[in-house]
């Protein structure tokens, strides 16, 4: 088995690094500077406890790997650039390779069932971080993540024990989960407060924020009976304690994938498929979600503006909401 991981930024990049050290044959899938980066140096590849440069293989597209029987594919690009990626998957990969959505959201996996027969979902609950051209961190110092998966919409067989049981060789926790999709709508409730904790200062109204988007995300999905019980993935306290998650030669992890995306000033972010989602449902359902329609927005405009994390006060959107 070969494994294309399809974006190697912070989760892709962390789960090929791991891959690749635990022996597995990885080709990555990288853009622009970040590319020529692992092109030039290998992926630079930061734990708690080794700074390493790895020479994993690094194409720019799709078009320039030659494929084979036993690949799969790794989907971790951001939700925003699902549909752009599968594209240019679909021009060059052969049409029955199985695709692992491993991103946040849950759009993603009905974006490549349009394409491909063979989909997996999998919720990825990874401290990893990417904020310069060929680097990426992992601040697990005991293990790296954890990713449980599924075959999309839903059932286990024999692919996806493979595909855990290599994740679980490599410095993650991994099990093959028929039911993925309800892990994932209970990941996608907390990540309701990723834009809030990427736009705005810490604090008692920041959380407020967060606690009223989630309260609005709960209702939405009660409206739509979707379940997303699964009170392991809402207590992540005890989930980066199990990980030993600890600074990187003295630095604490910054802050979730939406607050890295406004770091680095990249124009978009994926609040349209977290918060998002919830606007869709209660549109769907005729339940008023106005906490995280206006995130949606201000969202939108930061992304455009290259706004940097922290720039807005939360009692403004508050009061706006």
């Amino acid at each position: 088995m070969r494994f294309v991981v399809l974006g190697a930024g912070a989760v892709g990049g962390v789960l090929g690094a791991r891959l690749h050290q635990a022996g597995f044959d990885v080709e990555l899938i990288a853009r622009g500077a970040h590319f020529r980066a692992i092109r030039d140096r290998g992926l630079t590849f930061e734990t708690p406890s080794e700074r390493v440069a790895l020479p994993i293989p690094v194409h720019e597209s799709p078009a320039s790997i030659s494929w084979g029987v036993d690949d799969v594919v790794l989907l971790t690009v951001k939700s925003q650039d699902t549909a752009a990626a599968l594209s240019g998957l679909r021009a060059s990969a052969p049409p029955d390779v199985p695709v692992v959505c491993m991103q946040n959201a849950v759009e993603n996996e009905r974006l490549a069932l349009r394409l491909y027969p063979d989909v997996y979902g999998a919720v990825v609950m990874a401290p990893t971080a990417h904020l310069e051209p060929g680097a990426v961190l992992a601040y697990g110092s005991l293990l790296s993540g954890i990713i449980d998966l599924g075959r999309y919409p839903s059932g286990i067989d024999e692919r996806a024990r493979e595909i855990s049981a290599a994740i679980a060789a490599s410095s993650f926790e991994s099990e093959a989960c028929a039911d993925v999709m309800r892990l994932k709508y209970a990941k996608l409730i907390v990540n309701l407060g990723n834009i809030v904790h990427a736009i705005c200062e810490s604090g008692e109204k920041a959380d407020e924020l967060v606690e009223l988007a989630r309260e609005e995300g709960r209702a939405a999905l009660a409206a739509a009976s979707i379940d997303s019980v699964a009170d392991a993935v809402g207590d992540v306290a005890s989930r980066w304690a199990r990980l030993g998650v600890a600074e990187i030669d003295g630095r604490e992890r910054s802050g979730s994938s939406t607050w890295q995306s406004f770091a680095r000033g990249v124009g978009a972010v994926e609040t349209d498929y977290l918060n998002g989602e919830i606007v869709l449902l209660g549109r769907q359902h005729g339940l008023a979600t106005p906490v995280n329609a206006r995130l949606c927005e201000l969202a939108a405009r930061l992304a455009r503006e290259r706004a940097e994390p922290g720039s807005l006060p939360a009692r403004e959107i508050l009061a706006a909401a």
